[in-house]
């Protein structure tokens, strides 16, 4: 998957999250953590943290699992994509 796919999917997730009535702001803090980190991650000049992206990936994941299920199926195609290009 892209770079350009990652930023597309975090875009689309952060604006669902945005758009849903009843998302906390923690879950949503998180979600713009990872689009920062993924941000940096396809930014050659930045050193970035993949250890901290994927926990944090995780993390939303299992916050969604439950009450948002869409989001988790995007958020999981995320997760996929950062272990194939090694993250």
């Amino acid at each position: 998957m892209s770079e350009q796919r990652l930023k597309e999917l975090m875009s689309a997730l952060i604006a669902e999250l945005q758009d849903t009535d009843g998302v906390d702001p923690d879950t949503l803090e998180l979600a713009r953590k990872l689009d920062v980190d993924i941000e940096e991650l396809t930014d050659p000049d930045v050193e970035s943290d993949s250890a901290s992206m994927l926990d944090d990936a995780i993390a939303l994941e299992s916050r969604f699992a439950a009450s948002h299920p869409v989001a988790e199926k995007t958020i999981r195609e995320l997760i996929n994509s950062l272990s194939k290009i090694g993250i």
